[in-house]
C-alpha cells in the first residue's frame, strides 16, 4: 500500500500482529479504538491468539506459514530475544510490508537484510494485560530504514498516541536502560517492602501516600534533590538497625547496605558539584 498526504489512508492499512503478550494486547486494543483494528493476530499458542483476536474481531493463527502475505505493515511485539528469530521468517515473501518491532533493547539492524522497509515503534510504558491504559498518553519512539518507513510508522503510531518521537537505536537503547532502573528496579523494591510489610501484618496499600508524593515530588524536583531517608541523612544508627532486622535474608540485606551506598555517594557527588 503507498501512503498518500492523505491521512486516511493510514485506516485502509491491514495490519499483522505478532504476538499476544502484554505490549502486542495494548497495542491492539489501541489500533481498534483508533479505528484501525488487526487483521490478524500470530502468537505461539492458539488460545492466545485467539483471545486477543477475539478482543479485537480480527483472524488469528499460531502457524507462521498461515500469516497473511499482503498485509501493509507487520508488528513484530514477542520477547527481546525471539525478535531476530522471527523476523526472518515474516519477512520472507512479504515485499510490500513495513516491519516493525516494539522492543526499546533491540537495535533497528535486527531487519538487516532481511526486508526493503523496516523500523522500531517503541511505547514506553510498563503493560500488564489485564490494567487498562490511556494509550494516547505513552510515549512512542519511532524509528525507520528510510524516510518512507519512518513517514509510515510515525503515522501508525500517531494514531494511537499524541506524544510520538523519532529516537535512534542508540538513543533508545539507553532510554531503555533508564526506565529498567527508574520502573523494573524500583517495583523489585516495592515486592521486597510488600513482603516486609506482609510479614508482620501490613498491607502495601499503607505506602500508597508515600509512593504517590515521591512521584508527584519529580514534577518539581530532580531526583537527586528529592532524596530522603537515613542514608541522606548519615543516620549510622537506623542504617546498621535496619541491616540487623534483615538478617533473615542475606540478598535484601546486601541490597539495602548497597544502595544506601549508593545514595551516600549520589549525594557527596551532589556537594563536590555544588561547591558545598
Amino acid at each position: 500500500m503507498q501512503l498518500e498526504d492523505d491521512k486516511t489512508n493510514i485506516y485502509k492499512m491491514r495490519i499483522i500482529i505478532i504476538g499476544a503478550g502484554n505490549v502486542a494486547t495494548h497495542i491492539a486494543l489501541a489500533l481498534k479504538r483508533a479505528g484501525l483494528p488487526p487483521t490478524q493476530i500470530w502468537s505461539r499458542t492458539t488460545e492466545s491468539a485467539q483471545a486477543l483476536a477475539e478482543s479485537v474481531g480480527c483472524l488469528y493463527t499460531n502457524c507462521l506459514d498461515d500469516i497473511i502475505t499482503d498485509a501493509d505493515a507487520c508488528i513484530i511485539s514477542v520477547k527481546d530475544r525471539y525478535v531476530k528469530d522471527i523476523a526472518a521468517q515474516v519477512c520472507k515473501g512479504r515485499c510490500q510490508t513495513v516491519f516493525m518491532h516494539t522492543s526499546g533493547s533491540v537495535g533497528l539492524d535486527v531487519f538487516n537484510d532481511l526486508c526493503d522497509s523496516c523500523g522500531v515503534l517503541y511505547p514506553m510504558q510498563t503493560f500488564s494485560k489485564d490494567k487498562e491504559l490511556d494509550f494516547k498518553k505513552i510515549p512512542c519512539f519511532v524509528e525507520g530504514n528510510n524516510k518512507t518507513s519512518t513517514k509510515i510508522i510515525m503515522k501508525l503510531a500517531s494514531t494511537i498516541s499524541n506524544n510520538v518521537h523519532y529516537m535512534t537505536s542508540d538513543d533508545r537503547k539507553w532510554l531503555h536502560l533508564a526506565a529498567v532502573f527508574a520502573c523494573n528496579f524500583s517495583n523489585a523494591c516495592y515486592v521486597v517492602s510488600d513482603g516486609i510489610l506482609r510479614r508482620n501484618g501490613l498491607d502495601f496499600t499503607i505506602l500508597q501516600p508515600l509512593l504517590e508524593e515521591t512521584i508527584s515530588k519529580l514534577g518539581t524536583l530532580a531526583p537527586i534533590d528529592a532524596q530522603t531517608g537515613p542514608a541522606v541523612r548519615g543516620d549510622k544508627n537506623i542504617l546498621d538497625s535496619q541491616v540487623a532486622m534483615l538478617a533473615d535474608n542475606e540478598s535484601v540485606q546486601k541490597l539495602y547496605i548497597k544502595m544506601s551506598e549508593i545514595i551516600a555517594e549520589q549525594q557527596s557527588n551532589k556537594k563536590l558539584e555544588s561547591g558545598k
